[in-house]
């Protein structure tokens, strides 16, 4: 009887799904301006949704990967061996899809500067670049801040992300495919052989780079938000 009553309601009580709502006094206004470069991007201007996924895992599996047979899937080791970390910076063009990434071994300011001057090295000099980011502390150091402060690098403007609302970057879900589809699944003796799959993956998918479609206007997240705030109570 208590199965049927929640096929009735659509009530399923084995799901469980998390949120967590910014506290950005500036909210609304960072949701707009980002969403806006997505729905709207300016003329001749490049917009790259930019971020770090830092301590990349060179991991190698005690035991030689079992594959995949009929009926069977992939298996593998439970325990591995750490052999080091790597960070990737990237930046996803919005445009077409394509990615500009670099592999350094920390995540701090001096890091984001070099890959920045990168950046400035491949998008065209007669572009406008509006580079997305969250609010990390690396993306807001005093080396960040000289990097554009000389008058041949006010073509480059920083765009913000809310506080906790990283979700707004669409460079997270190209992260979530790099993870899903080569590292989590590959094993690697060294970091230089794991950057070297990096970046192997990334000339790959820059071969036939997919862009991602934005749908969700402003005004459609933040009324969910809205909506959010009065189901917890959570004061506006």
């Amino acid at each position: 009887m208590v199965h049927r009553v929640w096929q009735r309601y659509d009530v399923q009580p084995h799901r469980v799904e998390r949120f967590k709502i910014s506290n950005d006094p500036q909210f609304e206004e960072k949701v707009r301006d980002v969403v806006g470069l997505y729905l709207h991007p300016p003329d001749r201007a490049l917009v790259l949704c930019v971020d770090e996924k830092s301590q990349i895992q060179a991991l190698d599996r005690t035991a030689p990967l079992l594959p995949l047979r009929p009926g069977l899937p992939e298996r593998e080791t439970h325990d591995y061996k750490r052999h080091g970390t790597t960070t990737l910076f990237a930046a996803f063009n919005i445009l077409n899809g394509s990615v500009l990434g670099c592999c350094l071994p920390r995540h701090r300011g001096r890091e984001f500067v070099q890959f920045l001057n990168q950046l400035e090295k491949e998008v065209p000099p007669d572009l406008e670049v509006h580079l997305i980011v969250d609010n990390y502390s690396t993306h807001k150091s005093a080396e960040v801040g000289r990097w554009l402060k000389p008058k041949k690098r006010l073509r480059f403007h920083v765009h913000f992300t809310p506080t906790s609302s990283s979700w707004l970057n669409q460079v997270e879900r190209w992260f979530g495919l790099i993870t899903e589809r080569m590292i989590h699944r590959g094993t690697f003796h060294s970091v230089p052989e794991l950057e070297r799959a990096i970046y192997h993956w990334l000339v790959t998918w820059n071969n036939q780079p997919k862009p991602f479609l934005w749908r969700a206007t402003a005004d459609v997240i933040l009324d969910k938000v809205r909506r959010c705030k009065e189901l917890t109570g959570t004061p506006h």
